[in-house]
C-alpha cells in the first residue's frame, strides 16, 4: 500500500477564498499508508505567480501546521500541496493542490462606501420597503480574473449581468457589527463579458435594522440605513486592476419586496419587478441617486466559516385540511428555512404562507411564536408560463405551512413538487454519525442533528421560530461537545467566540447572548451568570480538545481569564459564588412554566461548581500556552474553590445539600468531591434518585449534559441507560414517542394530553437538552478523543440497556475514526478503524486497554454488561 494524501485544508475553511489569515495554517489527511508506517517529515509547496517555494520539516505533525513561507498579501492566490515521508525517508507523491486566496487584509484596500436609498422612512416601522441598488460599468479585453468583495448594512444578494452572485443566504450574517462586519469574496470572472456590464444588489433589513427581541423588540439597533458595500476588482492579463466600487454614482429604486423581517417573514409583489434591472442597458433614468454612508474599513473582517446556504429540499408528506378548512402542508420534519413554490395564476392574486412547528386541535398553532408573524405573502404578476418564488431575507422554524389564496389545486401542486421546504443553515461539513439497534434512540439522535442544523444559522441560536433567535451563551456551552462531533463547527464557533470577547464588559462579564441586543427586563443590564458566562472558558477548551487548535486558546485566553477573575472578585475570600442573579439549572422539569430558573438544585451550588470548573480550565489553557505563572495561579485558586465547594455543599455522608440529580451530576462530573468514599456515596444517591423518579429525567440545561456521565463514572451505567430509554414524561424518548423530529426546549413542550405547554417560552427546536448525544457518542458508541484533535482516539464502548449493536464514526482532523459493536451469541464483536497519524486505545469491558496503530482492527470477547 502506498502513502496517499488528500488535498490539504487551509485553517478551518471549506473553501479558502477571500480568507483573512495572511499566514494560514495547513492541515492534511493521509488517506492510506502501509501498516506500521508513521509520518516523520513533511514538505509543503506553495506556488505563487512569482514562483514556487517548498519547505521540508522533520515532524510528525499534520494538523494546523505553520504556514511555511512569506505571508500572503491582499488578493494573493497560492496553490498549496503537501508530501510526507516515513522513518525510512521515502517521500510520498504530492497531494493535489488546494488554492488559498487572501481577501482584503488592510483597511487601505477598501475604496467602496455603503450606498442605499435616500428616501425618508419611518424608523419605527416594520413596513419599510427595501431598495435595489445598481450601476453600469465597462470591462476591457484581456480580463483574467474578477472578484467581488461584498457586505451590507442589512442583508444583501448581489447580481451581475442578470445572474445571482454566489449561493449564500442571509449574508453577511450577524456579528457585533460596530466592531466586526463580515464580508464575503466571490469569484465572478465567468459572469463578466467584454464591453457593457451591470451590477446590482437586493437589500433586506435583517439583523442590522430589523426588529429584534421579544416583548415588542427593538429596531435599528445597529443603524437605520439599508446599504450595500461592494468592491468589484477586475484584473487583466497585463497586470492592470480596475475597481468598480459602491459610490455616489450608483442608483437606487424601490424593490418588489414590500417588507421583510427575520421574525415576520417577507411580502413580495411580483407586479413591481423591474425586468433586467441588474443587466447592462437597463434604463435607470427614473432611479434615485443613492445616499453614501460611512463604514470604518478597519471593522471589515473575512469569514472563518462557510456561509448560510440551502442544503436540502423537503417535499410535504401530506396535505391536510384543518377543521376550519385551511389547507396545511405537513413536511414531516421540523426544520428551518423557507417555502419555495411554483405557481400560475392571475395578476394580483396573493398567496399567503403561514408557518408553525405544531398543530393543536388540527390547526396551525402559532402561540409559541409569540410576536413573530412568520408569514410570507406573494402577489402574482400573472405570467402565463408560471412564477417561481422564495423569500430572500427571512427564515422560519416550522414543520407545517398553511397555504391560503393558492390559485389552483394545492394537493396537485404538492404532488408535483411545486411546493417544497428549503432547509437553510450554516453550511458546515458533516463529520459525525451514530446509530444503534434501537430505532427510538436513533430517532433521538436524528432529532439532535436536525436541532443543530436549525439553530446554527450563522450564529448558535436558542430557537429558530419565535421572536428571539439569539446566541445564548449557556446553550452552546453545554452543546459544543455534541456540535463538534456532528459537524466541523471549529471555524464558526471560533469566529463567534471573537464576538463573545468583543461584547465582554470591561469588568469581565460575559453577556447572556451574543451579539447583544437590549431587553425590556431581566437581561438588561447585563449581569454575570454561571454556565452562560463559562462559554468563555469551556467552549475554547472544547474546540481545542476536539480540533487540536491551540490557536483558539491563544485568541480567547484573555477573555477566559477575565471571566474567572471577575468571579473570583465576586466570590471573595471564601471562594463561594453565592450572591447575585443566577439562572441555575434552567428549565428543570419541576420548575413552573413561567419560572424556569426555579430548580431543585441550589443556584449558588451551580455557580460555585462552574467557578471551580472554569478556573481549572483556565489553568489547563495556560499550561498549553506555556504560561507557567498563570497556570500555577489558577491551579491554586481552583484547589481553594474545590475545597470551599466540598465544605459548603457536600455532606459528610456524600449527600449534597441539594438532594437533586443536577447537584450530584455537577459534583461528580466536575470532580468536586474530595474523597473516593463520598464520591461513591454520591453516585449511589444519584442512582437512587433516578430509581425514585422511575427513570424520569430531573435535570435542566446544566445537569442534562452531565447526569449520564456522572452515573457512568460512579458505576451506575445501568441507570444511565434507564434514563436514556425511559419513555415517560419527562425523558428524552418521551419527546420521540410524542412525535418530535427535533429536540424541544422543555422536556414537556408538548404535554401528555397533546396540548402545547402553557409557558410563553415553548420552542420545539432547541438543542440544549440534546447535549446527551455527546454521551451517546463516547459511551454507547465508544468513540472519544484521548488527546487534542483525536491525535489519540479512545474506543471504549459500554453496552447496556438491551441494545444489541451501536456504531459511531467521526471525521477527525486525521481522517475517519470509527467503531461498531454488536452482540452475537453472547460474544461482543467489535470493529475499529484508526486514521493514519493517530493512535487508538481500545478498552473493552473486563479487558485491559490495548494500543492500536492506524488501520482496521477486529476483536471478539465474552459479553460483560452492566446490571442494576
Amino acid at each position: 500500500m502506498t502513502v496517499r494524501i488528500a488535498a490539504p485544508s487551509i485553517e478551518h475553511h471549506r473553501a479558502a477564498i477571500g480568507i483573512g489569515e495572511s499566514s494560514p495554517r495547513v492541515s492534511w489527511i493521509i488517506e492510506s499508508a502501509p501498516e506500521g508506517w508513521t509520518q516523520a517529515a513533511y514538505e509543503i509547496s506553495v506556488e505563487r505567480p512569482s514562483g514556487a517555494e517548498s519547505v521540508a520539516v522533520d515532524s510528525p505533525e499534520q494538523v494546523l501546521v505553520d504556514w511555511p513561507t512569506a505571508p500572503l498579501h491582499s488578493r494573493e492566490r497560492a496553490g498549496v500541496r503537501v508530501r510526507v515521508a516515513g522513518a525510512d525517508g521515502v517521500w510520498s507523491e504530492w497531494s493535489p493542490f488546494t488554492a488559498a486566496e487572501a481577501g482584503l487584509l488592510e483597511p487601505e484596500d477598501w475604496t467602496a462606501r455603503p450606498v442605499g436609498a435616500a428616501w425618508p422612512e419611518d424608523r419605527e416601522s416594520d413596513d419599510r420597503r427595501p431598495s435595489l441598488v445598481r450601476t453600469d460599468f465597462q470591462v476591457g479585453e484581456g480580463l483574467v480574473s474578477a472578484r467581488l468583495y461584498a457586505t451590507a448594512h442589512g442583508l444583501y444578494e448581489a447580481e451581475l449581468n442578470g445572474t445571482r452572485v454566489g449561493d449564500d443566504a442571509l449574508s453577511p450574517g450577524w456579528t457585533v457589527y460596530p466592531q466586526r462586519l463580515r464580508y464575503y469574496t466571490y469569484d465572478v470572472t465567468d459572469l463578466l463579458v467584454p464591453g457593457p456590464n451591470a451590477i446590482g444588489a437586493w437589500l433586506g433589513d435583517g439583523w442590522y435594522r430589523g426588529r429584534l427581541g421579544w416583548r415588542g423588540g427593538f429596531r435599528n439597533l445597529f443603524g437605520d440605513d439599508l446599504s450595500f458595500l461592494g468592491q468589484l476588482e477586475l484584473t487583466y492579463a497585463d497586470g492592470r486592476r480596475e475597481t468598480v466600487a459602491t459610490d455616489a454614482a450608483w442608483k437606487a429604486a424601490p424593490s418588489p419586496i414590500l417588507r421583510t423581517g427575520i421574525y415576520d417573514g417577507e411580502d413580495y409583489d411580483a407586479r413591481l419587478e423591474l425586468d433586467g434591472w441588474s443587466s447592462p442597458g437597463f434604463d435607470d433614468a427614473s432611479w434615485d441617486a443613492v445616499a453614501v454612508r460611512e463604514r470604518d474599513p478597519r471593522t471589515l473582517v473575512a469569514p472563518t466559516a462557510p456561509p448560510v446556504r440551502c442544503t436540502e429540499d423537503v417535499r410535504p408528506i401530506e396535505v391536510l385540511t384543518s377543521p376550519s378548512g385551511a389547507r396545511i402542508l405537513d413536511f414531516g420534519q421540523n426544520l428551518v428555512g423557507r417555502v419555495r413554490f411554483q405557481v400560475t395564476g392571475p395578476a394580483g392574486a396573493t398567496v399567503r404562507v403561514r408557518t408553525a412547528e405544531v398543530l393543536q386541535d388540527g390547526e396551525v398553532y402559532t402561540r409559541p411564536l409569540r410576536e413573530a408573524r412568520s408569514t410570507d405573502h406573494y402577489t402574482l404578476a400573472g405570467r402565463p408560463d408560471g412564477e417561481d418564488w422564495e423569500p430572500r431575507f427571512t427564515f422560519h422554524g416550522f414543520r407545517y405551512a398553511e397555504i391560503d389564496g393558492w390559485p389552483g389545486d394545492v394537493d396537485a401542486a404538492a404532488d408535483a413538487g411545486d411546493l417544497v421546504a428549503r432547509v437553510y443553515h450554516t453550511d458546515l461539513e458533516r463529520t459525525g454519525w451514530f446509530e444503534t439497534s434501537d430505532p427510538l434512540v436513533n430517532r433521538l439522535h436524528e432529532n439532535v442533528v436536525w436541532g443543530m442544523r436549525g439553530n446554527f444559522v450563522d450564529i448558535p441560536t436558542d430557537c429558530p421560530q419565535r421572536d428571539e433567535r439569539v446566541g445564548w451563551t449557556g446553550d452552546i456551552q453545554v452543546f459544543a461537545p455534541t456540535a463538534s462531533f456532528l459537524y466541523d463547527a471549529s471555524g464558526m464557533l471560533s469566529g463567534w467566540l471573537r464576538d463573545v470577547a468583543a461584547e465582554q464588559l470591561p469588568d469581565g462579564t460575559i453577556p447572556w447572548y451574543v451579539p447583544v441586543i437590549p431587553a425590556h427586563s431581566m437581561w438588561t443590564p447585563i449581569r454575570p451568570g454561571a454556565a452562560w458566562g463559562d462559554v468563555a472558558t469551556l467552549t475554547p477548551w472544547t474546540l481545542y480538545e476536539r480540533f487540536g487548535d491551540a490557536g483558539v486558546l491563544e485568541a480567547q485566553f484573555d477573555s477566559a481569564r477575565r471571566w474567572v477573575d471577575l468571579i473570583d472578585s465576586l466570590a471573595g475570600p471564601d471562594r463561594l459564588w453565592n450572591t447575585g442573579f443566577q439562572l441555575g439549572d434552567w428549565l428543570d422539569p419541576a420548575a413552573p412554566p413561567q419560572d424556569p430558573s426555579d430548580a431543585r438544585t441550589d443556584r449558588y451550588l451551580v455557580a460555585t461548581a462552574y467557578f471551580a470548573k472554569s478556573t481549572r480550565t483556565v489553568a489547563r489553557i495556560a499550561a498549553v500556552l506555556g504560561r507557567t505563572d498563570d497556570e500555577a495561579h489558577y491551579l491554586a485558586l481552583a484547589d481553594e474553590i474545590d475545597a470551599a465547594f466540598a465544605a459548603e455543599y457536600v455532606l459528610p455522608n456524600g449527600r449534597m445539600t441539594s438532594d437533586a440529580q443536577t447537584a450530584y451530576a455537577l459534583a461528580i462530573a466536575f470532580d468536586l468531591i474530595p474523597d473516593a468514599a463520598r464520591r461513591d456515596a454520591a453516585g449511589e444517591r444519584l442512582a437512587e434518585l433516578v430509581r425514585e423518579a422511575e427513570n424520569r429525567i430531573a435535570t435542566g440545561f446544566v445537569g442534562t449534559p452531565l447526569v449520564s456521565d456522572a452515573l457512568t463514572q460512579t458505576g451506575h451505567l445501568d441507570k444511565a441507560y434507564d434514563l436514556l430509554l425511559e419513555q415517560g414524561c419527562p425523558s428524552w424518548l418521551y419527546q420521540v414517542v410524542m412525535g418530535a423530529t427535533t429536540v424541544w426546549e422543555r422536556w414537556d413542550s408538548l404535554l401528555p394530553d397533546g396540548n402545547v405547554n402553557p409557558g410563553t417560552m415553548t420552542s420545539f427546536n432547541h438543542y440544549a437538552l440534546g447535549a446527551v448525544a455527546d454521551w451517546l457518542h463516547r459511551v454507547v458508541g465508544g468513540l472519544a478523543p484521548a488527546a487534542p484533535g483525536y491525535r489519540e482516539v479512545r474506543f471504549a464502548p459500554q453496552p447496556g440497556g438491551g441494545l444489541t449493536s451501536a456504531a459511531a464514526r467521526h471525521r477527525t482532523p486525521y481522517g475517519d475514526a470509527a467503531i461498531s459493536w454488536r452482540i452475537e451469541d453472547d460474544r461482543l464483536v467489535v470493529d475499529v478503524r484508526v486514521p493514519v497519524g493517530a493512535t487508538g486505545t481500545l478498552q473493552l469491558p473486563g479487558l485491559p486497554a490495548e494500543t492500536l496503530a492506524h488501520g482496521a482492527h477486529h476483536r471478539e470477547t465474552a459479553v460483560m454488561l452492566a446490571v442494576g
